[in-house]
């Protein structure tokens, strides 16, 4: 149960003001189904966070026990110190845009999504829990809390939430994990 409330939280609050929190802004005002590019964002989130989750299991495997939790501890700090960095909107026409609001949503969102501070925090998370499952249904929920809202309510939402605050607040979260990732072996 841990592994899906962490996974929830932490990838909630990561995504606010990421990039792909911007792109479904972007696509909420390009196209009228607000429901297909809904479908859209979770299809691709499904998708890139299965491998996401899958290959931090699989790390944490092949990883020696000794270096798993200072590796996977220090990243989690480090994704922490990058969530205070906010993110730009880079998205631009394309052809993509000429196709349905739930295909240019799929790839869009699951192209922006490779590399991205949520991705990576799955693949942390699948490393840290061992389970691509709940790790998958967590972010998953995670990344929906945070992007649902933002394609039926974009602007209205976007100018009552303090962006930074909540950056900071995820980092301090992803800090306390890498910490307590870190240090699990010690109170044990």
């Amino acid at each position: 149960m841990e592994a899906l409330i962490t996974s929830v939280s932490t990838v909630a609050l990561a995504e606010m003001g990421d990039k792909t929190q911007l792109l479904a802004l972007f696509l909420a005002t390009r196209f009228a189904s607000k429901s297909a590019i809904v479908f859209g964002i979770f299809a691709a989130t499904l998708l890139n966070h299965l491998m996401s989750a899958w290959l931090g299991v699989e790390a944490a495997r092949w990883l020696p026990m000794a270096w798993a939790n200072g590796i996977v501890g220090a990243s989690f700090i480090l994704v922490g110190l990058w969530l205070l960095i906010p993110d730009e909107d880079d998205s631009d026409d394309s052809k993509i845009l000429k196709h349905s609001a739930f295909v240019a949503s799929f790839v869009l969102f699951f192209v922006a999504e490779i590399g991205d501070k949520t991705q990576i925090a799955t693949i942390l998370l699948g490393a840290h829990y061992g389970s691509v499952w709940l790790v998958l249904i967590g972010s998953t929920l995670g990344m929906m809390l945070a992007n649902v809202p933002v394609v039926y309510a974009g602007n209205w939402l976007m100018q009552r939430i303090n962006a930074k605050r909540t950056r900071q607040l995820a980092c301090v979260l992803f800090i306390i994990i890498g910490v307590g990732t870190i240090l699990s072996p010690l109170l044990h």
